[in-house]
């Protein structure tokens, strides 16, 4: 059987308490999922996407088998695009 691959962003963020969370969002399936660490939060996105394509099994051959690119943008206070990190 081929691997597939999956798109998955993480952001960090901040909840109203002021303490962080990590959100993990599979772009090609359009589901989300959290965790207080990175690793929860990856953990939890994993589950999540078992969880649907188990009720949607059919989705599974829309699925990508290349692997996924990938690029950071860093940015300064101003919000100005300072670097491409790949």
């Amino acid at each position: 059987m081929e691997n597939k691959y999956l798109d998955i962003v993480l952001n960090k963020e901040k909840l109203s308490d002021g303490s962080d969370i990590f959100v993990a969002h599979c772009t090609t399936l359009g589901i989300a999922s959290q965790g207080k660490t990175m690793d929860e939060a990856i953990k939890n996105i994993k589950e999540a996407i078992n969880l649907y394509l188990e009720e949607q099994p059919e989705l599974y051959d829309d699925i990508s088998a290349e692997m996924p690119s990938f690029s950071v943008v860093e940015l300064n206070k101003n919000a100005k695009t300072t670097n491409i990190v790949r």
